[in-house]
């Protein structure tokens, strides 16, 4: 088993930045891939970007792609998402996510989920 708890989800106006984290614990050496999702009201849950846990390669879905930094920590068991230049529709539950495998932005790829953390994107 991997337990994943998000935390520095908020309140931020419009253009501000927010820097979300993920620490992971558990069986971290199953873990082949780190993974960001969010969900906002009434939508499905989307895939918003991805990092590898020991290569490094980075993923991010369009609509957050030049704004969003996905970023990790091995010794921390960490991953990082920074948030910068928001929008009120990045308005979310953010959650991460770790998978053994599979396709990057493929929510049934993750099988270990974090609790997620709200951020709000408001003025």
């Amino acid at each position: 088993q991997v337990q994943l708890v998000e935390s520095g989800g908020g309140l931020v106006q419009p253009g501000g930045s927010l820097r979300l984290s993920c620490a992971a614990s558990g069986r971290t050496f199953s873990i082949y891939r780190m993974g960001w999702f969010r969900q906002g009201p009434e939508k499905e849950r989307e895939f918003v970007s991805a990092i590898s846990w020991s290569g490094g390669s980075t993923y991010y879905a369009d609509s957050v792609k030049g704004r969003f930094t996905i970023s990790r920590d091995n010794a921390k068991n960490t991953v990082y998402l920074q948030m910068n230049s928001l929008k009120p529709e990045d308005t979310a539950v953010y959650y991460c996510a770790a998978a053994s495998g599979g396709y990057y932005s493929a929510t049934h790829a993750y099988h270990y989920w974090g609790q997620g953390t709200q951020v709000t994107v408001s003025s």
